[in-house]
C-alpha cells in the first residue's frame, strides 16, 4: 500500500478528501479487505474530538463526515466475513468428500473391511469359551472405520446374545473397543484347571461346591460347564468321549505351555467345536455386485462351508485352529488389541513343535447329564456357569 493511498484513507477518514478522490476509495474499499483493516486501525486511533474541533466547518468542497462511510465499511466487514465463512464451509467439504473416497478405497481395497472383522471376530473366538460376535462394519469419512456386533453364548440349544462388542479403526489402526453386557452374568467367570503331572489328591483344586450346586439345580434345566481333564487328549480322542453322550461339545481348551505357578488359568486358548471358517474356506456358489456412483457399491455372495465330521475330523480343526492363530499373528496390531493377555508368537512356536493338545472343554446340556460327570475319573475340576430353563433336543446316543 503505497504512501499516497494511505494517506487518501487518512482524509477519507476525516471527511476532506474531494469527491473524486473519495469516490475512488470507496471502490476500492469495497474490494480489498486489506484497505478496511488498515482505515479501522486509523479510525481506532482517532481521539474523541475537543469543543473546539467541533465548531470547525469545512471549506467550499469539503463536508462533515456522513454515516455513508461507515456503511460501506460494514458491508465490506460483512462481504468478508461471508466470504471467509463460504470458505470455510466449502473447504469441509471438500475434505469430507476427498476423506470419503480414501476411507472407501483403503477398507475396499483387498477387502481389507472384512479381514479385519474376520481378525476381531476370530481373536475373540479362540480367547473367550463360548463366545463368538458376528460383526457388521461402517465405514465413514475421516478415515475412520467402526464394526460392532452381538455376543453370543450357547446354552442348551439356544444361543443367547449376552452383550454387545464395538471396536474403531482409523485407516487400519484399532483405536478404541468395549464389551457392554446386557443382562447380569450369573456365573463367577471362566477358568481351567491345568493338569499337573504326579499331582497329590489333597492339592488339587476342590469343586465339590460345583458339583452341590448342580445337584441342586432343577432336572428342567440346562446348563454350561467348564471341564478341565487329569490328561491332555488329542481332538479325536476327546470327541470320541462325547460320541455318545447326551452333550454338546462347544469349545476346546489348547496347551500352550506348563504353568509353573498357579494352575488356575484365566486366560486360555483354544477354538471352538464349530471350526473357524475364513474366507478363502469357502465355496462361493454366488455373487453379484451392484455399484453406485464413482466409488460406491456392493458384493453379495452366497459360501458354503466345508462339510465336517461332528466327532470326528481332528487334523482339520487342529489346522484350522493354527491357520486362525497365524491370521492373528499377521494383524498383530488388531490381535493386540482384542487379546492384548496372549502371547501367539510363543504359543505358535509351542503348538507347532507339540501339537494339539487339549486339557479342558466347554459342554452343555441337561444338568442331569452334567452330573453323570462325576463318574468320569478323567475329569479333574468342574465348574458351572450360565444355567438356563430346558430349551434341549436330545442328541443320540
Amino acid at each position: 500500500m503505497s504512501e499516497e493511498f494511505k494517506e487518501k484513507l487518512r482524509r477519507y477518514g476525516e471527511g476532506t478528501l474531494a469527491d473524486d478522490d473519495r469516490d475512488e476509495v470507496e471502490r476500492e474499499l469495497e474490494k480489498m479487505e486489506a484497505y478496511q483493516a488498515y482505515l479501522d486501525e486509523l479510525m481506532g486511533e482517532e481521539k474523541p474530538a475537543s469543543s473546539e474541533d467541533k465548531s470547525i466547518k469545512f471549506g467550499k468542497g469539503k463536508r462533515n463526515r456522513s454515516g455513508k462511510e461507515k456503511k460501506i465499511i460494514r458491508r465490506g466487514k460483512w462481504r468478508a466475513r461471508i466470504s471467509n465463512t463460504f470458505t470455510v464451509i466449502s473447504a469441509f467439504l471438500m475434505f469430507l468428500i476427498i476423506s470419503s473416497i480414501i476411507t472407501a478405497i483403503f477398507y475396499g481395497t483387498g477387502e481389507r473391511g472384512e479381514t479385519y472383522r474376520d481378525v476381531v471376530s476370530s481373536a475373540i473366538a479362540v480367547s473367550q469359551p463360548n463366545t463368538i460376535v458376528h460383526l457388521s462394519s461402517d465405514s465413514g469419512p475421516f478415515f475412520n472405520m467402526n464394526l460392532k456386533g452381538g455376543i453370543i453364548k450357547q446354552i442348551g440349544d439356544a444361543r443367547i446374545n449376552v452383550g454387545d462388542y464395538s471396536m474403531k479403526f482409523l485407516l487400519g489402526w484399532p483405536r478404541i473397543y468395549s464389551y457392554s453386557w446386557t443382562y447380569e452374568r450369573s456365573g463367577t467367570g471362566n477358568y481351567f484347571v491345568y493338569p499337573i503331572e504326579n499331582q497329590l489328591a489333597e492339592n488339587r483344586m476342590d469343586d465339590s461346591s460345583e458339583w452341590k450346586k448342580l445337584e441342586k439345580l432343577p432336572e428342567g434345566t440346562v446348563g454350561e460347564a467348564y471341564l478341565s481333564f487329569e490328561q491332555f487328549f488329542t481332538t479325536d480322542e476327546l470327541l470320541k468321549k462325547f460320541q455318545h453322550k447326551n452333550l454338546e461339545l462347544l469349545w476346546f481348551a489348547a496347551d500352550t505351555g506348563p504353568r509353573t505357578q498357579e494352575p488356575v488359568i484365566n486366560d486360555p486358548l483354544g477354538f471352538p467345536s464349530t471350526p473357524i471358517w475364513h474366507a478363502d474356506d469357502m465355496k462361493v456358489t454366488q455373487e453379484s455386485k451392484k455399484k453406485w456412483g464413482w466409488f460406491g457399491g456392493v458384493t453379495s455372495r452366497t459360501s458354503v462351508s466345508p462339510s465336517f465330521n461332528s466327532y470326528g475330523d481332528g487334523e482339520l480343526r487342529n489346522a484350522n485352529f493354527l491357520k486362525t492363530l497365524r491370521l492373528l499373528q499377521e494383524h498383530r496390531s488388531i490381535a493386540n488389541k482384542v487379546i492384548p493377555f496372549i502371547d501367539l508368537d510363543d504359543s505358535i512356536s509351542y503348538i507347532e513343535k507339540n501339537g494339539v493338545k487339549l486339557y479342558g472343554a466347554v459342554v452343555t446340556g441337561p444338568v442331569k447329564e452334567l452330573l453323570k460327570l462325576k463318574e468320569e475319573a478323567w475329569i479333574n475340576n468342574i465348574h458351572v456357569e450360565e444355567v438356563r430353563l430346558w430349551n434341549w433336543r436330545d442328541r443320540e446316543n
